[in-house]
C-alpha cells in the first residue's frame, strides 16, 4: 500500500518562520484532521461529532481537549505509573484558549455532540505549541463536514526590545516585556489573553492589531486548504429544534414590558432579582393545561430567557442604566480589610458589591517550589497561585470533586496579574503561595482576587513593586441602531447577557494582564479603546479604594514567619556542609532547630537556613563559616577536645576541623599517658596549628608551643 497523497499548504510568517497545513495524511476516519507544523513542532487536531442530536438538546456539548506526548520530546512521563495520566495546568490552559475561541463560531442551532483533540506529536526545542493549537483545531473543522463559522486562529504577539515578534521562540520570550495570545477570524478579534510588564493601553491596543494581521493570512490559508477537500464542500446538516412560533409571539407580547418594568425597579440583590424574574416565568407557565406544561414547558423557558435578555438590553441601551442602578461606569461599593487571619503569614479580605475573596500569603523556602515537568516546559516555580470557587459562594449546592477548570483558568489569570510587580532575586528568598477563596460571587470573582492579592501581599511584608488592582469590562451593542454601552465591573447577570467580557489589571503606571472575550462582530478598534480607557479609570478608583486600607508593603515580616538568611560559599565546601550521607547537615538542623538548603549555582554554593529564630540563624551561619574556613599554618585556636587516644587527643580548631594534638606536643615535660595531663573531653585549649599535609588535609597541633619551656 503507497502512502496516501496529503494536501499541503504554507503560511510565511517572515523572519523565517514558515507553517504548514497537511490533511489526508493522518487519521482518516476522524471527520476532520490536520498537522500542524513549524519548524520540527508538529500538532495533530482532530474533530469528531455525533450525527444525531439529543432530544430536547439546548446548548452545544463541544470538549477541547490539547494534549502534549511526552515521546513528542523524547522524554518518559514523570512519576510511577510512566505514561500521561490527566492534564496539567499548563495543558488545560491551553484547552481553555482554544475553547474560547472556538465556541462562539459555530452556528446557533448546532448542537450534535462535538469533540476536538490536538496533541502534541512533535516538540521542537524553541518553538511553543500553544501559539499553534487554535490553528490546528479551527483547520480540522475546516476540512470537515462539520457545520462552522470559521475559520479562526491564534498567534502570540511578544514586544521584544520595542519591536512585536509574531510566535516568537522560547528564548526570545525572556526579553519580552509583552506576551498575548490573539484569536480572530478574518474580519474580527474573538479573544485576547496576555500578561506584560506595565505597559500602556495604546501598546495593547497596538499588538492586537499586529496580531490580526497574521491572523488574517493564516485564516486564508485555511480557506484554501479547505477548498481542495472534496468532503468539506458540503456541510451536514441536523434536524431543526422544537419550535413552537405561536408561542414565542404570546410570550413576547405578554412578558417584555413585565420584565423590562422588572428591569426598571433596579433591584440591587442578585437572589431576590432572580426570584422576581422566575415568578413571571411560573404565573406564565400556570396559564397553560397540564397538556401544554409537559408538552411546552422546556421551549418556554428557553424562549423566556430570549425575551428576559432583550428586555434588560434594550432598557441598558434605553436608559443608560444597569441592573442594580448604577451608571455604566460606576464601580460597586468596595470594601477591604487586613490581618484577617492572624495566624497567616499575610491574609486579606475584599469585597467588591456581591463579589467577596478571602486571600493568604504563605512564605516558604526552595523545598516549596513547584516543580514543572511537561513535555515542554520544564523548571521551577516560586510564585504559586491558587483560586477556589466552592458552590455556597452562588448560594448552589453541588458535588465538589476537583479543581475545575475555570479555576484553573481565572487562578492562573490573577496569577499573571500580579507577577510582573514581585519583587526578584534578593528582595525575595521565599517561595510565595497565594490562595484565594471565593466567599461570595456576582461577577469578577477573578479580579477580586487580584486585588485581595495584592492587599494580603502587603499585609505580609512582601516588597512589591506597586500594588494591583483589576476591572472586569463588559459591553451591550445593538448592531441595528448602532447604540453601546460599556459596562465598568460587570455583574454575574451583565456576563452572560452581553456581548464582551473584557478583564483587565494593572499598577497606576500601566496594564500587567487581560483576558477579553468578545461574542460579537464587527468590533471596532475606536470602541475597543475607549473600553480601555473606561477600564483604566475603574482601576485607578479601585486601587485608590484599596489604599485606604494599605497603601504599601509593612516594613516586616510578621514574627510567625519564618526568616530566610542567605549565604554564598565556595563549591568546593558544598560536600562539606553536607558531610557524609547529610550527617553534618542533618545534625546542623537537629542542633538549631533550622531548615537549610544548599543549591549550586555556578561556582558559588547559595545556602538558605530557615528560622523564625534570630539565635537559630546566627548559631548556623557561625557553624557554616568555620566548616568554609581554611586553617592557617602559625595561627592559635581556642579549640575543644573531642576525644583521646593512647597517643594523643584530636581537639576541633573550627567547627568541623579537627586536627591531632599528639602527646609530645601536649606539655614540655615528657608524659607517659595523656591522661597524665589532666585534660579531658570536653575541654577548651588553646593550640597552635603546625602544619597541614595538602594531601590527606590532617592537621598537626601543638599545644606546649604556646607554653613556657
Amino acid at each position: 500500500m503507497s502512502r496516501p497523497k496529503g494536501i499541503q499548504k504554507t503560511i510565511d510568517l517572515g523572519d523565517g518562520k514558515v507553517i504548514t497545513l497537511e490533511t489526508g495524511i493522518l487519521a482518516k476516519q476522524a471527520d476532520g484532521a490536520v498537522v500542524v507544523r513549524m519548524g520540527d513542532t508538529m500538532l495533530l487536531a482532530t474533530v469528531v461529532a455525533k450525527s444525531d442530536v439529543k432530544e430536547g438538546q439546548s446548548f452545544l456539548p463541544l470538549s477541547v481537549d490539547y494534549q502534549e506526548k511526552y515521546a513528542a520530546a523524547g522524554r518518559f512521563p514523570g512519576g510511577f505509573f510512566k505514561r500521561e495520566a490527566r492534564p496539567s495546568e499548563h495543558e488545560i490552559l491551553i484547552s481553555r484558549l482554544v475553547d474560547r475561541a472556538l465556541r462562539p463560531m459555530f452556528p446557533d442551532n448546532y448542537q450534535a455532540e462535538t469533540q476536538v483533540l490536538i496533541s502534541l506529536i512533535s516538540a521542537g526545542k524553541d518553538t511553543l505549541p500553544d501559539a499553534l493549537a487554535g490553528l490546528a483545531a479551527s483547520a480540522a473543522l475546516g476540512v470537515s463536514d462539520i457545520p462552522f463559522n470559521g475559520p479562526i486562529s491564534e498567534v502570540r504577539v511578544a514586544r521584544i526590545n520595542d519591536q512585536f515578534v509574531i510566535n516568537p521562540g522560547i528564548a526570545e520570550l525572556d526579553e519580552a516585556d509583552m506576551n498575548m495570545i490573539i484569536a480572530g477570524t478574518i474580519e474580527n478579534i474573538i479573544m485576547v489573553e496576555g500578561e506584560m510588564h506595565e505597559v500602556s493601553e495604546k501598546d495593547m491596543l497596538d499588538a492586537i492589531k499586529k496580531g490580526h494581521e497574521a491572523i488574517i493570512i493564516q485564516c486564508q490559508a485555511q480557506i484554501e486548504l479547505a477548498k481542495e477537500v472534496e468532503k468539506a464542500q458540503i456541510k451536514r446538516e441536523y434536524p431543526p429544534q422544537p419550535a413552537d412560533e405561536e408561542l414565542r409571539e404570546k410570550m413576547d407580547a405578554e412578558l417584555y414590558e413585565k420584565l423590562y418594568d422588572i428591569t426598571a425597579r433596579l433591584i440591587v440583590n442578585k437572589n431576590e432579582r432572580r426570584e422576581t424574574y422566575d415568578q413571571v416565568l411560573e404565573d406564565f407557565l400556570a396559564q397553560l393545561t397540564e397538556e401544554e406544561k409537559e408538552e411546552k414547558a422546556d421551549l418556554a423557558k428557553g424562549y423566556f430567557k430570549d425575551i428576559q435578555k432583550k428586555a434588560i438590553r434594550n432598557f441598558v441601551l434605553d436608559e443608560r442604566k444597569r441592573l442594580d442602578g448604577r451608571s455604566p461606569e460606576q464601580i460597586r461599593p468596595i470594601w477591604s480589610e487586613v490581618d484577617y487571619l492572624p495566624a497567616a503569614h499575610g491574609s486579606a479580605l475584599f469585597t467588591r458589591g456581591e463579589t467577596q475573596s478571602l486571600t493568604t500569603i504563605t512564605l516558604g523556602t526552595k523545598l516549596d517550589e513547584q516543580t514543572i515537568d511537561g513535555a515542554v516546559i520544564e523548571g521551577k516555580s516560586k510564585f504559586l497561585l491558587h483560586y477556589n470557587f466552592p458552590p455556597f459562594s452562588t448560594g448552589e449546592v453541588k458535588m465538589m470533586r476537583f479543581t475545575s477548570r475555570r479555576e484553573i483558568g481565572h487562578g492562573n489569570l490573577a496569577m499573571r496579574a500580579l507577577k510582573p510587580v514581585l519583587p526578584n532575586g534578593n528582595d525575595n528568598p521565599y517561595t510565595i503561595r497565594i490562595v484565594s477563596d471565593i466567599l461570595e460571587s456576582n461577577g469578577s470573582s477573578s479580579m477580586a482576587t487580584v486585588c485581595a492579592g495584592t492587599l494580603a501581599l502587603m499585609d505580609a511584608g512582601v516588597k512589591i513593586i506597586r500594588p494591583v488592582s483589576g476591572i472586569a469590562m463588559g459591553m451591550i451593542a445593538d448592531p441595528e441602531s448602532g447604540k453601546y454601552a460599556i459596562l465598568s465591573d460587570i455583574l454575574g447577570d451583565e456576563d452572560h447577557l452581553g456581548d464582551m467580557d473584557f478583564k483587565v489589571t494593572g499598577t497606576e503606571e500601566g496594564v500587567t494582564a487581560c483576558q477579553m472575550d468578545i461574542k460579537i462582530e464587527g468590533l471596532k478598534y475606536e470602541v475597543l479603546e475607549e473600553a480601555l480607557k473606561q477600564a483604566r479609570d475603574g482601576r485607578l478608583h479601585i486601587l485608590a479604594e484599596m489604599q485606604k486600607t494599605i497603601s504599601s508593603p509593612r516594613a516586616e515580616y510578621k514574627p510567625h514567619v519564618p526568616r530566610i538568611v542567605k549565604m554564598t560559599v565556595p563549591k568546593e565546601f558544598i560536600g562539606a556542609i553536607i558531610g557524609p550521607g547529610g550527617k553534618v547537615i542533618q545534625e546542623l538542623q537537629k542542633e538549631s532547630g533550622s531548615t537549610i538548603v544548599i543549591e549550586e549555582v555556578g561556582d558559588y554554593g547559595i545556602v538558605d537556613i530557615v528560622s523564625e529564630n534570630k539565635e537559630s540563624i546566627d548559631f548556623v551561619i557561625e557553624r557554616i563559616k568555620g566548616i568554609i574556613a581554611v586553617p592557617e599554618i602559625g595561627q592559635i585556636y581556642q579549640g575543644k577536645v573531642k576525644s583521646i587516644v593512647p597517643f594523643g587527643m584530636f581537639v576541633e580548631i573550627i567547627p568541623g576541623k579537627e586536627g591531632l594534638l599528639h602527646i609530645s606536643e601536649i606539655e614540655w615535660r615528657r608524659l607517659e599517658k595523656v591522661e597524665d595531663s589532666g585534660i579531658k573531653v570536653g575541654d577548651e585549649i588553646e593550640v597552635k596549628l603546625l602544619d597541614l599535609d595538602k594531601k590527606t588535609g590532617k592537621l598537626k597541633l601543638s599545644r606546649k608551643a604556646l607554653l613556657p619551656r
